[in-house]
């Protein structure tokens, strides 16, 4: 085995979006300040930018100190784009230029949590596999639909890195700190933050269905993975009992006595959420995010929406 290479340090920066995720941006830079104690010297070193060069405050409220965005030559070897909330509020034109610039320079990019749809805006991303959180997936989908994200915790294609955020960061920087040192190493990193069971990066990103739902039924939950499938053109409780094998009757029977509802209102729920999750983060109109949710008009979709939340699709991407 090759000895661990030290000799260099390696800078590493995360350009920061306004309320990004503490906890993904700690999982991220967090391996790298213990590899530097662990190795006794600097093998990386950590700069931080936002868009304005001002500290930057996270979800939490908690400010970063950041410099100004980087520019030509800023010598990093891997920039990290780190971004939560909403997308709709990710207009920052002078990042995606500098994320093309750092490309340019031959500069590794990645993305955490939604860092990966501004890669995708500054066209960084065509023709690789990448992820995202799966909360921004719908969101990418709709804004960029030549681009398919993998429901994977993290991946590594080439120069470009992309990670689900949250711990799933931990399971990325154990890899590239294993690329650089050696697994040896990278264990006793990950072992400093008790970090002992490292996820595969095709790795899930959610619980099972089983446990989201809380039902162990396998045709049961092969309706409620095709509901999940099939939000903008739902299918007929007729199809969806012959893909549980079971008559249209027992599908009914199955929901109640599984579920506490039934087919129609869980299909319904499905969608709706998805609907929230568009009006909170896509630049989608009312009406367009109705279609693509499988509501027929927009006063069924807005009927159904207040019934669930209380409140009408427009109030809810006001809030």
């Amino acid at each position: 085995m090759s000895s661990p290479d030290t000799r260099n340090v390696q800078e590493i920066g995360f350009i920061l979006i306004p309320g990004f995720a503490l906890m993904s941006y700690a999982s991220a830079t967090e391996p790298l300040r213990a590899a530097n104690l662990l190795a006794g010297r600097d093998i990386y070193r950590l700069r931080t930018f936002s868009p304005d060069g001002a500290p930057v405050l996270s979800s939490s409220g908690v400010p970063v100190p950041a410099e100004p965005l980087p520019i030509r030559g800023a010598g990093l070897g891997t920039a990290f784009v780190c971004a939560g909330g909403s997308p709709r509020d990710w207009r920052y034109p002078g990042v995606l230029a500098c994320l093309r610039q750092l490309s340019r320079e031959g500069v590794r990019i990645g993305g955490i949590s939604g860092g990966p749809y501004l890669m995708a805006a500054a066209g960084l991303l065509a023709g690789r596999d990448f992820t995202i959180h799966w909360e921004y997936a719908a969101a990418l989908l709709e804004a960029f639909p030549d681009l398919s994200p993998r429901q994977a915790r993290f991946m590594i294609d080439g120069s470009r890195i992309t990670c689900g955020g949250g711990i799933s960061a931990l399971d990325m920087m154990h890899v590239l700190i294993t690329e650089r040192m050696g697994p040896d190493f990278a264990r006793r990193v990950s072992d400093w933050y008790l970090h002992t069971e490292v996820n595969e990066p095709a790795a899930p990103q959610r619980a099972s269905l089983a446990e989201r739902y809380g039902v162990h039924h396998p045709g049961l939950l092969s309706v409620l993975e095709r509901m999940e499938e099939t939000i903008e053109m739902p299918l007929d409780r007729a199809a969806m009992a012959r893909i549980a094998g079971v008559s249209a009757r027992h599908l009914d029977r199955l929901f109640s006595a599984h579920l506490g509802t039934t087919f129609l209102d869980q299909y319904h729920r499905i969608r709706l959420q998805h609907a929230h999750r568009l009006l909170k983060q896509s630049p989608l109109s009312v009406s367009e995010i109705a279609v693509a949710t499988g509501f027929s008009s927009l006063s069924h979709f807005s009927r159904m929406f207040r019934a669930l939340y209380g409140i009408a699709p427009r109030q809810a991407r006001r809030d």
